[in-house]
Formats: C-alpha cells, sequence, structure tokens
C-alpha cells in the first residue's frame, strides 16, 4: 500500500469522505425531511427527485467538457462545494418559503439546486479524483473508499440526528463543506505525462466540438452506454423498491425496516472492504471485464431475489451488492482512460455513465413501477433480469477490450 506514504492520497481520500458525507445525508434522509417536516405528498416529492435528474441529464454533458477543458485546475470542483456550503441555510431558510409560495416551483428550485450539489456535482468530484489518481499515482479506487465509509458511518449518526432534529443534517453538510473545502485548497496535483510532453495538445486546445463528436463515432461510446443502462441504472431502480419488498416477508413492518436499515449498513462496510481489493482485481482481468462481471452479478442478485422465500435468502442477496459497486466505479474509469483519450476523460465519464444512467433511471422507474402493480414483485423480477441481459450483452460485443492496453503497462512496469 504505497498510497499510504502519499500525502495527497489521504488529501483525496478526505475530499471523497466529505463529499460522500453530504451525498449519503441528503440521499437517505431527504425523502423524510420531505414528507415530515415539508409535508409532501409522495407525487409532490417526485418532482424534487425528477427535477433533480433532468437537470444533471442537461448539466453533465457541460461539466464533463469544462472539466475537460480545465484538466488538473480545481475550479468546478471549488463551484461544487460552494453550492454544497449552501445547503443548511438552503433547508433552513429558504426551501420551505419556496414550497410555502408555490409547491411546484418550490420542488423545482429545490431539486435544481440539489442537482448542483449532487446528480450533476458527483460526477466533477469523481472524475477530477481519477484525473488526479493518475498525475499522482494512486489508485482512484483506494481514494474512493473513504466515501464508502462515509456511507456506513453517516447512514448510522445521521439516523439518530434526524429523529432529534430533522434540519441538522443538513448543517452538518454545510460543515463538511467546510472542510471539503480547506482539503481542496491544499490539494497540489503534479501534471500527467501527456501535460509534460510540449509536442502534446493540452486540454484546452483539444477539447473542443470536432474531438467530442469523434467519441460519438465510436462503436465502444455506445456499448459503454448500452452496458450502464442495462446495469448500473437498472442497478439503481432495483434498489428503488427492494426495500418495501424485503418488509413485505414481515409480520410486523417495524421489525423488517429495522433489520433492513442494519442489513444496508453493513452492506456499505463491505463494499469498502472491496473497494481496497477492486484495482489489483481489474487489473488483473480488464475494465471491461470488470464491467460485465457487474452486469452479470445484478442479474444473479434480481434472478436469485425472484426466487428467493424467506429474508435470510434477501439479505444475501442485498449483501451481495457489495461486490458490484466497487466492480463499477473502479471498471467504468479504467475503462474510460484505456479506451478513449484521457483529456476527453471527463466528458465520456459524464456522457457515457451519467447521462446514460440517468435517462436509463427515468424510463424504468416508471417502467418496473406498473410492473410491480400489475404483475407483482416476482413476476416483474423476472422481466428486470431479462432486461438486464438484453442490454449488456449487445453493449459487451460493441466494446473494444482495454487488456492491449493493461499489458502494455505491464510490460514497461517490468522494464523499470
Amino acid at each position: 500500500m504505497n498510497n499510504l506514504k502519499k500525502g495527497n492520497f489521504w488529501n483525496f481520500g478526505g475530499l471523497n469522505f466529505f463529499y460522500f458525507t453530504v451525498w449519503t445525508l441528503i440521499i437517505t434522509f431527504l425523502p423524510l425531511w420531505l414528507n415530515n417536516e415539508a409535508n409532501l405528498n409522495t407525487a409532490q416529492a417526485g418532482i424534487v427527485f425528477a427535477t433533480m435528474s433532468v437537470v444533471a441529464i442537461f448539466l453533465e454533458p457541460i461539466y464533463g467538457v469544462i472539466q475537460d477543458k480545465l484538466g488538473l485546475k480545481k475550479y468546478l470542483f471549488a463551484f461544487v462545494v460552494l453550492c454544497l456550503l449552501m445547503i443548511g441555510p438552503f433547508f433552513e431558510f429558504a426551501f420551505l418559503p419556496l414550497l410555502g409560495f408555490n409547491v411546484a416551483f418550490g420542488s423545482i428550485v429545490g431539486g435544481a439546486f440539489l442537482s448542483l450539489c449532487l446528480y450533476s456535482g458527483v460526477g466533477v468530484v469523481e472524475a477530477y479524483t481519477e484525473r488526479s489518481s493518475r498525475a499522482n499515482d494512486f489508485e482512484y479506487g483506494h481514494a474512493r473508499l473513504f466515501g464508502s465509509l462515509a456511507g456506513g458511518v453517516f447512514a448510522f449518526v445521521g439516523g439518530i440526528m434526524f429523529v432529534r432534529d430533522p434540519f441538522s443534517i443538513f448543517w452538518i453538510c454545510t460543515f463538511s463543506a467546510v472542510l471539503l473545502g480547506v482539503l481542496l485548497w491544499m490539494v497540489r496535483v503534479k501534471k500527467l505525462d501527456y501535460q509534460k510532453d510540449e509536442t502534446v495538445k493540452d486540454e484546452t486546445a483539444y477539447v473542443n466540438k470536432e474531438s467530442i463528436l469523434q467519441v460519438f463515432k465510436r462503436k465502444s461510446f455506445w456499448g459503454l452506454c448500452l452496458l450502464i443502462i442495462g446495469s448500473a441504472s437498472l442497478y439503481d431502480v432495483f434498489d428503488q423498491q427492494f426495500p418495501n419488498y424485503f418488509v413485505s416477508f414481515f409480520s410486523e413492518p417495524s421489525n423488517g425496516e429495522s433489520i433492513f436499515s442494519r442489513l444496508a449498513s453493513v452492506q456499505i462496510f463491505l463494499e469498502a472492504g472491496f473497494m481496497v481489493l477492486a484495482p489489483w482485481f481489474i487489473n488483473k482481468i480488464g475494465a471491461k471485464n470488470g464491467l460485465i462481471l457487474y452486469g452479470v452479478i445484478l442479474f444473479i442478485r434480481i434472478i436469485g431475489t425472484a426466487f428467493s422465500t424467506t429474508p435470510l435468502l434477501l439479505a444475501f442477496w442485498k449483501l451481495l451488492a457489495a461486490i458490484e459497486m466497487p466492480l463499477m466505479l473502479v471498471s467504468i474509469m479504467k475503462y474510460i482512460v484505456g479506451v478513449f483519450d484521457a483529456r476527453l476523460s471527463a466528458t465520456v465519464y459524464m456522457l457515457g455513465f451519467n447521462v446514460a444512467k440517468q435517462l436509463g433511471v427515468a424510463f424504468f422507474s416508471l417502467f418496473m413501477g406498473s410492473l410491480y402493480v400489475s404483475l407483482g414483485f416476482q413476476n416483474a423480477y423476472f422481466i428486470m433480469s431479462a432486461i438486464v441481459l438484453a442490454f449488456i450483452i449487445p453493449g459487451a460485443l460493441l466494446m473494444k477490450s482495454d487488456q492491449a492496453k493493461l499489458k502494455k503497462e505491464y510490460q514497461a512496469q517490468k522494464v523499470s
């Protein structure tokens, strides 16, 4: 673990920890806050989440191009931090009055603001961390595991705080943003290898309409989009209603909810453990194979859930998700850098992963929601598992392998 000796590694670990502290608190407790404190029904709360997704679909490509042009400059990351700083004041003083003025208007404003912080902002954080990991010679996945640790800690701590004071979690978000800003200011990143070569165009000159259009002409890009829709999108859609299905196996819903919350915390901590091993594993098998394996495990989880008749089996399939997330997070970054031009890594990530995922989630949330009602969970899961295969198989066939680059890097390491 040479990472332990590198100051920048710990800085980026801290950046991921405090950013995903905010992510966990908002994603976990916002639905409860909207219901209990803002008195929104499920349809009205849905406007907030829908707005977050729609804004992200339009904003992420712009963020990607800007970050690629900036390279290792921190201006866009700093803008995300500035948005995070406003979470406490926004919820304390602005959001409720806006909802009181007009529910639809307030929901749209709130969703748009939260998208800047979360659905759009997360792409900036992850893309900048990945690019910096290459410049400073540490594994992106090892820095990202700090985000998983934050998720495990604050999913538990946030529950205690929310019961005592629902607004307190949003002020913790602001406090985390302060620490995030301090760490970002302290970060000093080296230049990437291509930036040291005067014969190679830098990001500002290279990232333009022509180079971006070339991405859309590559089969690997469209294959990646298909695979992400069939895996990452359906991962989220599957998890959306899984808690309700799990709780239905208990005579007392409160018992099921309590057990599920503990199960989710265990999953997150297991996820952090697997994140330590994921970079080594993906370097061995290749990023494309890692993404395919991610989709296969999701298929197994869904089909296994469809056949399960006890909460113990359901708990097993839930915990298996701890392997999936590290595979996906590490593989997607390594695949993009291994197959596409590294100077466009943020743009490809925003388009090929974030936008494709959000489009898939938007469509399949509605589609699967109707199937749950008309067919029941088990039959709907059979259909969902078939959809996963229908997307990941053609996606995998279209995607170019990154194994050639891995072999080249391995040979270079042997020579050095």
